[in-house]
């Protein structure tokens, strides 16, 4: 989880530089006030679901929530990117679909495992 959640906060790089994370990540940028926003969000919640798995990594009630929670919201990412085609697969997204897939993958492994601590 530790792993997980330092990667996952590397989308912070959205809050403070959109327009190179989205050409990263997407290989475009969107122009406006609203796109600003939008995107710093975006790199925000994620980013904030990165500190949720370092803390859940060493918070252990808390663990399955944030798994649950970190790996719905991957699981959003990564039918977005597939909706859309291979157009992604040479740029950062298609990095962070198989990511995504190895740690979702994780994720269930270790929800599916006997719990040997009591909660």
């Amino acid at each position: 989880m530790l792993v997980s959640g330092l990667l996952t906060c590397t989308m912070f790089l959205a809050l403070f530089s959109p327009q190179e994370s989205l050409r990263s990540n997407f290989g475009a940028t969107l122009e406006g006030p609203v796109a600003g926003i939008v995107t710093r969000n975006w790199g925000a919640l994620i980013g904030l679901v990165g500190i949720m798995l370092i803390y859940g990594a060493f918070h252990i009630p808390e663990r399955k929530f944030t798994l649950v929670i970190a790996g719905i919201s991957k699981i959003i990412f990564i039918s977005l990117v597939l909706s859309s085609g291979l157009s992604f697969w040479g740029l950062g997204a298609g990095t962070a679909v198989i990511a995504d897939s190895i740690m979702i993958a994780l994720y269930i492994i270790y929800l599916l495992l006997p719990s040997p601590v009591k909660q």
